[in-house]
């Protein structure tokens, strides 16, 4: 308890008053507490009307008893003619007495010949449910509760039974009841009242009780229920602040093992581009400082040197500008991939004309296709319009035809294909190279990776093609397949919404 205690204290402690009612634990307490509290009230509630009302309905009926009996005690001692008798008046006043209330004996005259409060006695009474009770000849006792006053008001017809003596044998012996007046009486309800008055400040008391072991029921439950959540801030703030780095493992509930499995699998993924990012830097260093390694060898290789040959010298500078070349190709690829990086880097989209666009990318790759004994073909199965970065997509085109014609075999050929449906346009580009073995496909779009080094450093290539194209690509919501045969070539497969994403 003492623990539950030092913990709430510490939550709200470190709460601002602005930031309470925002509480999920608050949320849960008072959720908790006003559902107690109103069902509590309704309870109480209930129970009482309940009470007041059965107790009043056997009131009521005990009454009717009475006044049954003594209906007929006035008709056999005749005393609507003769208020005389003793017993009679000592059966009114009794009962008036037991009951705290008063009774009136009017006759069907609506003369009031007997009242216990000797207020009425010798009085007129005009009364609705009197006068229906004479006149329709009522048989029944009824009855009304005056909850605001504290009274039951019950009306008894006075009834004498009056035998038929007939000629008719088969009617002799039938009675006729007739109504000679009526028993107006008020009971008091006061004790009914004192009841519920006694019963309410019980029943306030167990609630305050109950009321008191519902807000601890509720502290409890919302510490309890949220424990766990803070369990999990706790160590994604351990995360955070790189006090570790590992999974979080928590209670095994629902709700929690679903942030946690996505906390963790988003983890996993920063942990991904954590190693991917240390990779691309290392990757970046030691691909610019392959070229600048290879200028400060020739350049400390010709000051080493005295007297140079015009030739000599005219080499190495050969040597050094093919270097300052190749850093100059890795500087722009990279600007080229940081760019479609970002999110921000939106596209120029424009409608165009594909087939063009791909000729005039193919324009300029014929003399290095020619300098290798490349065949360049394009077949175009129809006219292709779609809406594009323009700039984008040349770069995914010469991309892959680039890598297709320097990584291909002598008198080789690179075929380009155009289609199209009703959403896409296709673009393959097919090749007779060396091909990708198995085992690089899945690495192939990875930044700086090549399948065969030697060779690609010595054809200049940079390892970043590939990733510039499939950026480039999905940047316009479009997909890239590759299929390849060691030895046989390779075919790239670009499929292109013909509609931008962001116009649709």
């Amino acid at each position: 308890m003492e623990n539950l205690s030092s913990g709430l204290f510490d939550f709200f402690k470190q709460l601002k008053i602005r930031d309470i009612l925002k509480s999920l634990r608050v949320r849960f307490f008072f959720i908790i507490a006003v559902t107690g509290l109103i069902s509590c009230l309704c309870i109480h509630l209930l129970i009482l009307d309940s009470y007041e009302n059965r107790a009043v309905s056997v009131r009521t009926t005990e009454v009717q008893t009475q006044l049954r009996i003594l209906a007929n005690h006035l008709i056999f001692y005749n005393y609507l003619q003769n208020t005389s008798s003793e017993v009679i008046n000592a059966e009114l006043d009794m009962l008036a007495n037991l009951y705290d209330g008063r009774v009136m004996v009017i006759n069907d005259d609506l003369k009031v010949v007997k009242d216990t409060y000797n207020i009425s006695q010798g009085k007129t009474i005009i009364s609705e449910e009197v006068v229906n009770c004479l006149k329709t000849g009522t048989k029944g006792t009824t009855s009304k509760y005056d909850q605001s006053n504290g009274y039951i008001e019950l009306i008894t017809p006075i009834v004498e039974t009056q035998v038929i003596e007939e000629q008719d044998v088969s009617l002799k012996g039938d009675s006729n009841e007739v109504v000679r007046g009526v028993l107006l009486t008020s009971v008091s309800t006061d004790t009914i009242a004192t009841t519920l008055e006694i019963l309410s400040r019980r029943a306030v008391t167990i609630e305050i009780i109950i009321v008191l072991i519902i807000f601890v029921f509720a502290a409890v439950v919302s510490y309890t229920l949220l424990k766990p959540f803070d369990r999990i801030t706790s160590a994604i703030n351990d995360i955070k602040e790189g006090y570790t780095d590992k999974p979080i493992v928590g209670p095994n509930f629902l709700e929690t093992e679903q942030i946690i499995k996505a906390f963790n699998a988003l983890l996993r993924r920063m942990k991904v581009l954590d190693d991917s990012r240390q990779e691309f830097v290392s990757n970046v260093s030691h691909e610019l400082k392959t070229p600048i390694t290879s200028i400060k060898i020739l350049a400390d290789s010709l000051l080493a040197q005295e007297d140079v040959p015009n030739e000599v010298y005219r080499d190495f500078m050969n040597d050094i500008g093919h270097e300052i070349d190749r850093e100059d190709k890795i500087i722009n690829d990279l600007l080229a991939l940081v760019k479609m990086d970002k999110t921000a880097a939106g596209l120029t989209i424009t409608s165009v004309d594909v087939v063009l666009l791909t000729e005039n990318v193919l324009k300029r790759l014929r003399p290095i296709a020619r300098k290798h004994n490349i065949e360049l073909v394009l077949e175009s199965k129809r006219a292709i319009t779609a809406e594009i970065d323009e700039v984008k997509i040349s770069l995914v085109i010469q991309n892959l035809v680039e890598n297709a014609i320097k990584y291909n075999k002598d008198n080789g050929f690179v075929r380009v294909e155009l289609d199209a449906d009703h959403q896409y346009f296709y673009v393959s580009v097919i090749d007779s190279g060396m091909g990708i073995p198995a085992e690089s496909l899945d690495h192939i779009y990875e930044r700086f990776y090549r399948v065969d080094k030697s060779r690609s450093r010595e054809i200049g290539g940079t390892g970043l093609g590939l990733s510039i194209a499939r950026n480039a690509v999905i940047m316009h919501r479009g997909t890239i397949d590759v299929e390849s045969k060691l030895g046989e070539g390779t075919t790239f497969t670009v499929r292109i919404p013909l509609t931008s994403a962001g116009k649709r």
